[in-house]
């Protein structure tokens, strides 16, 4: 019996029980004193970092492909969470 893939957070497919590993592994890791601390520090010099009208077009997306990695941490923590309240 084959079982059925979807398309995860982060837009890869894969199985269901597969992508909730993921995510409750990756909360596992930041749900402690110095994940959380690690968590701060990456959504500084990327999500809450501003850059100026000048940047080089490929600095800026180096910087949106930092944003892109801390957003799928994010979700797939929210997701985690969402797991558990759940069931």
């Amino acid at each position: 019996m084959q079982r059925s893939s979807y398309v995860g957070i982060d837009g890869i497919q894969r199985t269901k029980e597969s992508d909730e590993i993921i995510s409750k592994n990756v909360s596992a890791i930041f749900d402690t004193p110095a994940g959380k601390e690690v968590l701060n520090y990456l959504r500084s010099i990327s999500i809450e970092s501003v850059n100026g009208p000048i940047i080089d077009p490929n600095q800026l997306m180096h910087h949106e492909g930092q944003r892109y990695l801390v957003a799928i941490i994010e979700n797939r923590i929210k997701h985690s969470k969402r797991l558990k309240t759940n069931g």
